[in-house]
């Protein structure tokens, strides 16, 4: 996933013609396996591919997305490695335990290898010749998983070894209908019913309380790797979050949460509809979260679900769209996709290949620009946003900003945003909107453009306080965005959406 989020990166020229802006999570570590091909696949030039064309490769479900990822990562292990490591004779070490189909290093706290074996007992064998560490000044949790240290029997013959690898820069369905199945199947012998010895709780709320305190805790204690463990057992949802610090990912964990599981299936289904989605989410929530506009502390401030729920409003909005409603994936679902879940219709068409692909051939900078002036003169005092509908509704309530839960729609998913919080994001996107706008193409000096100026917080608040003098910010960028609508004199309908920003070098 990290390799493509730099590869959407590349594709918005985030570098001015001489400074360039860097901002490194890991470094990753290429091989000579397939996973560099892969890579090289993901990470196409700028340009190089045609807005609004998609591959005419089938594509898959959600579920076939799941059996596959689950089924490989059964066969795959990541390992700490020395810092001076051979890479061929990692390779051939590990080999002991059967073929290896892909690998690749990366470094976070440390050297990681990520290695996918072509088999699952190759995971069994290789944690039969494993052992746990014997510490000399603490004592060590045994903790069988997947996730393993190299140690080298004599470091100090080691020690004049080079590195050779090379740097580069990378929930499960419910079992809740088979148990019902299970649970009301009559029996073919006697009239008798078996049943487990339970403690009872009041609700099935406080039962998920309990139990996700109880894997929390487990979690701290004994899960090599995970950080920052949280407890948010009040939320609506309660849940664990904590991150994984090797491979940097942040895990909100809960459980029997279907609705959930069928959101993450209509993100998906959004972003394999059309390539701009998930580069113009990714670069929208980056930006949110240079600005703190985001938080992974609990708050008033925008989600992230948020967040990518107005893009794909947004784009349900385009001319012509480019993500069809929810409604109209339920309209075109069959009856193997209905679904309904504690009383809510969650039915929406699974089979992607059986979906029309939009026209649109905007241009994912232009999609940019237009989703901040779209966004900083929305009505959110007055207006929701509903992607069932793909269309403005009066609030059904005062709340700052009203974004319907897609499936539970009597609620919203973004009651917690404050109106300060509002009001920031607002005056942000206008901003962003202007300073778009206002790139010269000529421009010689150093300072970064394009994308690459607004992920600098100074350039925006810079930019706001040198303007702020001559007239209120709400007034000032109204007229200034109105007077680029009336400047323009390009329609984009005639160039056929080819409207760019000017970040081309």
């Amino acid at each position: 996933m990290a390799a493509r989020g730099v590869g959407v990166l590349t594709r918005w020229s985030l570098c001015s013609r001489r400074g360039r802006v860097h901002r490194p999570v890991f470094r990753l570590v290429s091989s000579a396996g397939p996973a560099a091909a892969d890579l090289g696949r993901d990470e196409q030039p700028p340009g190089s591919e045609v807005p609004g064309t998609e591959d005419k490769t089938p594509k898959k479900r959600f579920s076939e997305v799941q059996r596959e990822r689950r089924e490989q990562a059964q066969r795959t292990a990541l390992i700490h490695c020395p810092n001076k490591i051979s890479e061929k004779k990692f390779l051939k070490y590990l080999s002991q335990h059967g073929p290896i189909k892909n690998h690749f290093f990366y470094e976070s706290f440390g050297l990681y290898a990520l290695v996918e074996f072509c088999q699952k007992d190759s995971i069994d064998s290789l944690k039969h010749g494993s052992h746990t560490p014997s510490l000399s000044t603490e004592a060590a949790i045994p903790f069988r998983s997947r996730f393993f240290s190299l140690r080298q029997r004599n470091p100090s013959s080691q020690s004049s070894e080079q590195s050779c690898v090379k740097i580069s820069s990378q929930v499960p369905p419910t079992n809740r209908k088979l148990f019902d199945v299970l649970y009301y199947a009559e029996s073919n012998v006697g009239n008798f019913l078996m049943e487990f010895q339970v403690k009872s709780v009041p609700s099935e709320r406080i039962a998920t309380q309990k139990i996700l305190s109880v894997i929390g805790e487990c979690l701290d204690h004994f899960g090599p790797g995970c950080v920052g463990l949280q407890k948010i057992l009040n939320a609506r949802c309660p849940l664990v979050r904590f991150s994984h610090q090797p491979s940097g990912f942040q895990c909100d964990l809960t459980t029997n949460n279907r609705i959930a599981l069928k959101s993450s299936e209509l993100l998906y289904i959004y972003g394999a509809l059309d390539s701009r989605v998930r580069a113009l989410v990714f670069s929208i929530r980056h930006w949110a979260r240079t600005h703190s506009l985001t938080s992974s502390i609990p708050g008033a401030w925008i989600t992230n679900f948020s967040l990518t729920m107005m893009v794909i409003f947004f784009l349900q909005r385009r001319s012509p769209p480019i993500l069809p409603t929810l409604d109209s994936l339920k309209s075109l679902a069959g009856a193997e996709d209905k679904c309904i879940i504690e009383g809510n219709n969650c039915t929406f068409l699974s089979d992607l290949n059986k979906i029309k692909p939009s026209g649109n051939t905007e241009t994912l900078e232009l999609l940019l620009k237009e989703f901040f002036e779209y966004f900083g003169n929305f009505a959110f005092n007055k207006n929701s946003i509903n992607i069932r509908q793909g269309k403005e509704q009066n609030k059904p309530d005062s709340s700052p900003l009203y974004i319907q839960n897609p499936f539970e729609t009597s609620l919203n998913v973004s009651k917690n945003v404050s109106q300060s919080q509002m009001q920031k994001f607002v005056d942000l996107a206008r901003e962003s909107a202007w300073i778009l706008d206002q790139e010269d193409r000529a421009s010689s000096d150093d300072r970064p453009w394009g994308l690459a100026a607004l992920l600098l917080p100074s350039i925006i608040s810079k930019s706001h306080a040198k303007r702020s003098k001559n007239k209120p910010a709400s007034e000032r960028v109204r007229s200034l965005l109105e007077s680029i609508k009336q400047g323009n004199t390009a329609d984009p309908a005639s160039t056929d959406g080819e409207r760019t920003m000017n970040t081309q070098t």
